[in-house]
């Protein structure tokens, strides 16, 4: 009967103060023993001449602690920075239509630019879309083409403003054989460059020698695979390929919609907006039928995420199972360093110092220890995955990015309250020893 209306108070609270509280929750039993354990006393001279006596094996405990902490760090906020990176990478891409198949494939080819044989949409399916009222913007795309391992795109320029925004350099293209590079392709606006056929190693260098592009702009970030891409008219993929340009005999050369059904060569995937939200789900389901196949990308990459759960988990048991080991290595640790002390304990206790001092000095010297190693811990599991995340993100093309949250701040308090408690252990062996025998070595 009380637990219900607590239950329904903390879950009124905002997502920040149930963060705040639960740390601090965390926290507690490390800090009530603290409390109680140092009440009247000042041990921490004593406790600093124990750290420096033997600083170099008190360094090497510290470091064993900020290892394991930071392997647990590191390992719940590369796994948050990877999600939250691939859904930012996916922003821009409200509603896929492409042939029915696999959605998880066309998301990854359309979204991520992973080369990939996917079958063609018929030219009425586009028109239909296209025509649309609902639809503002309907890009076809093709690709399967490359120059220096950057993938080649024919798409609309209303695509490109779409997923750029305000164009860092230059323009949007504007003719056939013009070309708008990602923000991360090593090529300058005013260069030219023939596209090879194909993507990596079974490109063909020389398949394309009579078609050459001019770059006349380049992309803000998106923090995307497409940082990476070159963007071309839709039309020139076509042609290149030998196919219609999707206009007819009488076409100006103007690129972009409309396009003629009678010249339309088909397209892998059309990349649609619309301007309000159940539009979007409208067409979906308007247009998920035999002959073709409309998705969400962040939806499909929610059900890949949802999948990839028990990835997350397996990541949390490793940690937890890390941070356990590491407890009963400190606790082994502890009771080791505290003989190393003995003599100068057994010292105090035979001038009369109160057992809780001794108490109080060996549990201190523990807190110190555990705290030193645990933010230590925290800063290098950051750094390390800081640095993981650029590595991934320059193999992927995905901007990952790992940051401090709150997760990583409960593990650490969690590990801290644990060690701390634990502590007292060692703290209260060492009242066990004999004196004399310790006062003798």
């Amino acid at each position: 009967m009380i637990i219900r209306p607590l239950l329904d108070q903390w879950e009124a609270l905002p997502p920040l103060a149930q963060d705040g509280a639960l740390l601090a929750i965390l926290l507690v039993p490390a800090i009530a023993i603290g409390l109680v354990t140092l009440w009247g006393y000042r041990p921490f001279a004593l406790v600093g001449a124990m750290l420096w006596r033997f600083r170099v094996t008190n360094l090497l405990f510290v470091l064993l602690i900020a290892c394991s902490v930071g392997i647990g760090v590191g390992l719940i906020a590369q796994e948050r920075g990877l999600r939250q990176g691939t859904a930012h990478a996916a922003e821009k891409f409200d509603l896929i239509v492409a042939a029915p198949g696999s959605e998880v494939t066309m998301m990854l080819a359309a979204v991520y630019l992973q080369p990939t044989d996917a079958p063609l949409l018929s030219a009425a399916v586009y028109e239909e879309v296209a025509n649309d009222p609902r639809v503002s913007i309907a890009a076809p795309i093709a690709f399967g083409d490359s120059v220096d391992g950057a993938p080649v795109v024919g798409t609309s320029p209303q695509f490109v403003g779409y997923l750029s925004g305000a164009l860092a350099e230059g323009r949007v293209f504007a003719a056939e054989r013009e070309a708008v590079v990602g923000s991360r392709v090593d090529l300058a606006v005013g260069e030219h460059f023939e596209p090879a056929h194909g993507v990596g190693d079974a490109a063909d260098e020389h398949a394309h020698e009579e078609a050459e592009f001019h770059i006349v702009g380049r992309m803000a970030p998106t923090g995307s695979p497409w940082d990476r891409a070159v963007l071309v008219p839709v039309e020139a993929v076509w042609e290149v390929h030998g196919l219609a340009p999707g206009h007819g005999p009488d076409w100006d050369g103007t690129v972009g919609p409309p396009y003629e059904s009678a010249y339309f060569p088909g397209t892998p995937a059309i990349l649609v907006r619309a301007e309000e939200l159940w539009a979007n789900y409208a067409l979906r389901s308007e247009y998920t039928r035999e002959d073709a196949m409309a998705f969400f990308p962040g939806a499909v990459l929610a059900q890949l995420h949802g999948l990839l759960g028990d990835v997350r988990q397996v990541m949390s048991l490793m940690a937890i199972v890390t941070e356990v080991l590491v407890t009963a290595g400190v606790l082994t640790g502890l009771v080791v360093l505290t003989r190393l002390y003995g003599q100068r304990l057994a010292l105090l206790r035979a001038l009369g110092a109160p057992g809780r001092f001794v108490f109080a000095v060996v549990w201190s010297y523990a807190a110190v220890l555990i705290a030193t190693g645990a933010l230590l811990g925290l800063a290098l599991g950051i750094g390390a995955s800081a640095a993981l995340s650029q590595v991934v993100s320059a193999r992927t093309d995905i901007a990952i990015e790992a940051t401090l949250g709150w997760p990583e701040l409960h593990l650490v308090a969690a590990f801290v309250s644990l060690t701390i408690v634990l502590a007292m252990i060692p703290a209260g062996a060492a009242l066990t020893r004999e004196v004399i025998a310790d006062l003798r070595g």
